[in-house]
């Protein structure tokens, strides 16, 4: 490799994106806007619930249990009325997420037994909003009970089925479960996703952008004068992938700072070894990049077929779903996803303050799967440029 040409080809794809105010956007304050927006709109959290109260005791407990609710600001009163049959028409026609029933006698035997039974029907169509709904009733209801000095049972269906509604026996002692967040006491959804979105940031720059610069380069015909020229191949990639993966770094940079200042993410662990694990895992990206470059012919192919990969790559990085509720074969098919890498990585050094050491299969593995796809990217490349 030539340094002096390598050289004056850097100056000149600086400069051809630096000219490029479509591509600075996109490289600079997309990623920005994105992270802005998707850090608050991604998240597991349900702000407000529509509830529907079947009050059949007509008691203050029971009005007791609906202003708890309400005053959570989790569930929202929208209906009510004594009739079961209404509250399920409710439900068919979407207008409600929650429908609370209080049997009659509920006062009575909260008086008489310390105890009283409670239905609460979920629409589980979106089945994890329904469990995000009904750990939050489950503790409203139990911080009321414990005002009043009593249990409630409460009973919870699904317009799947019957949930877990087994009712403590009398006399039992009563267990006490306290929840703990280990890394993340608020459990702040932002800071568990803040990094996760960060990384899909990087990766999109990483591969997309590379894959389209060298496809442009195919359309507009240069890539052909190019390849004629004395310039060797090893000089002409370098000088393709070194800005880009700068511009990825600087946008990590940027993405880090946003998230600290914006997001509060705490930055226990290393900076460096942020950045070490960054770099090696963009070599891998901007190999998958111009891996996308020897197969496609127009931008727009290359943007499909970058989209169907990062796809696939992101739903099964961990991202948004634990890789452990994952089928066997996919928790296999994760050792070799880099997202799912540098995923667990950022999160393990930003929220807990992981070493060298504690990520050190992380590394290996992007490593690895880095000098694979570059290896096979460049081999493709010359292959198809010969």
């Amino acid at each position: 490799m030539r340094l002096r040409v390598l050289r004056f080809l850097l100056r000149k794809e600086f400069l051809q994106i630096v000219r490029d105010r479509t591509l600075l956007g996109m490289l600079f304050i997309m990623p920005v806007i994105q992270l802005l927006v998707l850090a608050n709109a991604v998240t597991f959290e349900v702000k407000s619930a529509r509830m529907y109260v079947i009050d059949k005791d007509h008691s203050s407990m029971s009005r007791g249990v609906e202003t708890r609710l309400a005053a959570s600001g989790r569930f929202v009163p929208t209906e009510s009325s004594p009739s079961m049959a209404n509250g399920d028409e409710a439900k068919l026609d979407r207008r409600v997420d929650l429908i609370v029933v209080i049997p009659e006698g509920f006062e009575r035997g909260i008086v008489r037994d310390h105890r009283a039974p409670l239905q609460l029907v979920f629409n589980a169509e979106d089945g994890a909003a329904a469990a995000v709904m009904q750990t939050y009733a489950n503790a409203i209801l139990m911080n009321y009970a414990g005002e009043l000095g009593a249990e409630v049972s409460p009973s919870v269906v699904t317009n799947l089925g019957v949930g877990d509604g087994v009712a403590p026996t009398r006399g039992h002692p009563v267990m006490e479960l306290r929840r703990r967040g280990w890394y993340n006491s608020e459990l702040d959804y932002r800071q568990y996703m803040v990094p996760g979105i960060l990384v899909v940031l990087v990766t999109m720059i990483g591969t997309l952008m590379t894959a389209m610069n060298i496809v442009r380069e195919k359309e507009a015909g240069t890539l052909d004068q190019l390849n004629v020229t004395p310039i060797n191949r090893s000089t002409f990639i370098a000088a393709k992938l070194i800005p880009l993966w700068t511009f990825a770094m600087i946008d990590l940079s940027i993405g880090l700072v946003v998230a600290r200042l914006v997001f509060h993410v705490p930055m226990l662990g290393s900076l460096v070894l942020i950045f070490f694990a960054a770099t090696i895992y963009l070599v891998g990206a901007l190999g998958i990049g111009l891996w996308i470059s020897t197969v496609a012919e127009t931008q727009q192919q290359a943007m499909f077929v970058t989209f169907s990969l990062l796809m696939v790559y992101l739903l099964m990085s961990g991202l948004f779903t634990p890789i452990r509720g994952m089928p066997v074969w996919a928790q296999w098919t994760t050792e070799i996803n880099p997202i799912a890498h540098f995923v667990a990585l950022m999160r393990a050094v930003l929220l807990k303050g992981a070493r060298m050491r504690d990520v050190a299969s992380h590394l290996a593995a992007l490593a690895a799967i880095s000098s694979v796809v570059l290896s096979v990217a460049i081999r493709q490349y010359h292959k198809r440029s010969a």
